[in-house]
């Protein structure tokens, strides 16, 4: 399936048939969907149980549909494990008593330490992503080489696929239902492993599986977007995964888009971007009013798209936040809905990208005006209708508006250019038409 990412560089931003927005028939593409001032997403990663028994249903309450990055090997049914794909783990650990870690086995062995039959396993691979992240290859190394000298002192091998507890994971059933209201399932890999360790066999298998799950039990449209564990922006782990999904929320190659991460310290107003993706990332002990003050910088331009990552929630998962404050936080959000657009994480790449390809042709023919309106994106993932703003004729007080067979009515209103109607439109879709009904 194309992914459209290639084309996505290239193409200027329409604009109308006139340069002066007080002339009937001037049509833009609002920034945001619906006029909105700025975009927030409302964000999970891991899926831990309480992200779905006590914040979602706050998300419902409030009428907001968030993006759950969900690691599939841990939910019950699912077709794909985690698991070691290589050499007989047995050859791994009988080479590695005469030859150290070095850069030519470090990724296979990393690899396989996950797997192994120990306690530590998990945190051994993991400390060794960390530190090689960082910069820190020969601790890396030195890390793998003291993981597989445990293992071969208590002679294991790889740990069997243990049985999930159902009692404390989300199904795939449950998941089915919440996609049902509008909520969007992202893969955040098979096991959530550190990536930029695996070799290419292992990393491909974490991201293509994890997909492939999504895929048979979700369907396509939650194939779109992606994170990688622990936000990694490790570049040859964004290589391999933008080929994959069309969206990760580690790192996107946009021209248009500024992209500070959650560590990031920039100041979001500086950037010159058309577009800015800001990354916070709630922990336990951040405090409300900071969290506020993300919210209300969202509205100091127009470029800003507020990207929330949360993970625990009432003392599961990692820096678990309590659902009361969640609760607080979520309802402040609602009471600036008026200004900001509060969507998937999808949604929100979905409309820049249609946005930053569009092509909107707008012209007077008569008493009324015709609007071609067209991108140049793959159509089976973009497809979201955008905002239209069109400028009318300053004596029409009522007007008709039609694409594909789908018409409505509408009164124009007044800003300091002149009258407007602003609509939702598909692109690729057909012509609109703007008619007076007087």
């Amino acid at each position: 399936m194309k992914t459209g990412i290639a084309v996505l560089l290239s193409f200027p931003l329409l604009i109308s048939c006139s340069e002066s927005a007080d002339v009937a028939g001037t049509t833009r593409i609002t920034k945001w969907q619906y006029g909105k001032k700025g975009a927030i997403s409302l964000t999970f990663d891991d899926g831990s149980i309480n992200q779905f028994r006590v914040a979602l249903p706050i998300l419902n309450r409030l009428d907001f549909k968030g993006t759950f990055f969900i690691v599939t090997g841990d939910i019950p049914g699912s077709t794909f494990p985690g698991r070691f794909s290589g050499r007989p783990v047995a050859d791994i650990l009988k080479e590695s008593v005469i030859m150290p870690t070095n850069d030519k086995n470090f990724f296979e062995r990393a690899s396989a330490l996950a797997f192994l039959d120990i306690e530590e396993a998990e945190s051994y691979h993991s400390q060794a992503g960390s530190l090689y992240e960082e910069g820190k290859v020969t601790e890396a190394h030195n890390v793998v080489d003291e993981g597989l000298a445990k293992a071969r002192s208590r002679n294991v091998s790889v740990s069997p696929t243990p049985a999930t507890d159902t009692a404390d994971v989300i199904t795939w059933p449950e998941i089915q239902a919440f996609a049902s209201q509008g909520h969007e399932f992202g893969n955040h890999t098979v096991t959530h492993p550190r990536l930029a360790v695996l070799d290419e066999t292992n990393l491909l298998y974490e991201l293509e599986k994890g997909k492939e799950e999504i895929l048979r039990h979700l369907g396509s449209y939650h194939t779109f977007s992606a994170e990688c564990p622990y936000g990694t922006e490790d570049a040859r782990v964004m290589e391999y995964a933008l080929k994959v999904h069309p969206a990760l929320r580690n790192r996107m190659p946009e021209s248009f888009l500024d992209e500070l991460n959650r560590w990031s310290e920039a100041i979001p107003g500086n950037s010159t971007k058309e577009y800015v993706q800001w990354q916070r990332g709630p922990l336990a002990e951040t405090s409300m009013e900071l969290m506020k003050s993300w919210v209300n910088g969202v509205s100091m331009d127009d470029n800003i798209w507020l990207v929330l990552v949360f993970h625990g929630v009432d003392g599961v998962g990692w820096e678990a936040k309590p659902h009361q404050e969640l609760e607080e936080y979520f309802t402040y959000i609602k009471e600036h809905e008026n200004r900001l657009w509060v969507a998937t994480f999808g949604d929100v790449t979905r409309y820049m990208r249609e946005r930053m390809n569009a092509r909107v042709n707008s012209r007077m023919e008569g008493n009324r005006i015709v609007i071609d309106f067209t991108h140049t994106l793959d159509p089976e993932l973009y497809s979201l209708p955008l905002t239209l703003k069109t400028y009318v004729n300053p004596s029409w007080t009522e007007v008709s508006i039609s694409q594909n067979n789908d018409t409505r009515k509408m009164e124009p209103q007044l800003d300091e250019n002149g009258m407007y109607v602003m609509y939702q439109a598909v692109p690729n879709q057909g012509q609109i038409e703007i008619s007076d009904l007087d």
